[in-house]
């Protein structure tokens, strides 16, 4: 393999090849899963899937998927901590570039929004799996994402950039925003970031300056 070629693997793909055999058996066998999953939880909905459904779409033996997962909740919660991951260093990026509080809210939920609207596999089993997420949102990943917006809202408090508001209140505030608007964009024929972001970020920062001091 040439270095060319070598650069054109996607990441996994490059783990893969420095791995040992059995590394890499695990790896393939991970992602087969999860592909999987995807498409069997966006054909059908949480509710409907069985562990069985996502067995027959990975061609593998049963005993090989309970290698990996105990069940099919398992197998959502690492499908959306794997949507987190995307998200996040986005997020970060958006937080990096923003010189405002205002204008970070406005950046990420513009950038969140986008990811749904462009990320096929996501926007699938959001659409497909409303209150399974609202439901599912405990996965260490997903609770770091939020922990981190949340650390961001108290650094500008302490920076005396924003109001010394309750800082949890806020975070839950602007993460459920997101996802409530975020569902029912999607729901809609022809979906516009945009006009979602503009929707989001005008509602939380005509609120919270309303808010009273913690």
């Amino acid at each position: 393999m040439s270095e060319g070629d070598f650069a054109e693997l996607s990441g996994h793909e490059q783990s893969a090849t420095k791995l040992g055999k059995r590394e890499q058996t695990k790896l393939v066998n991970r992602e087969s899963i999860l592909n999987a999953a995807r498409e069997v939880f966006a054909e059908l909905g949480y509710g409907e899937t069985t562990v069985r459904d996502i067995i027959r779409k990975t061609g593998l033996a049963s005993g090989t998927f309970y290698n990996y997962y105990k069940s099919k909740e398992e197998v959502f919660e690492a499908l959306m901590d794997e949507g987190m991951m995307r998200i996040r260093p986005r997020i970060r990026a958006e937080r990096v570039r923003s010189r405002t509080f205002e204008e970070f809210v406005r950046n990420a939920y513009r950038a969140y929004f986008e990811y749904l609207a462009t990320d096929t596999n996501t926007f699938q089993i959001m659409r497909r799996n409303p209150d399974a997420l609202r439901v599912r949102m405990d996965t260490p990943e997903i609770v770091a994402g939020f922990e981190e917006i949340r650390e961001y809202i108290d650094e500008d408090i302490r920076n005396g950039v924003l109001a010394a508001v309750d800082s949890e209140y806020l975070m839950v505030a602007v993460v459920g925003i997101a996802m409530e608007i975020g569902d029912r964009m999607l729901a809609r024929p022809n979906p516009d970031p945009q006009i979602a972001a503009t929707f989001a970020t005008t509602l939380v920062l005509q609120g919270y300056k309303s808010l009273p001091p913690k």
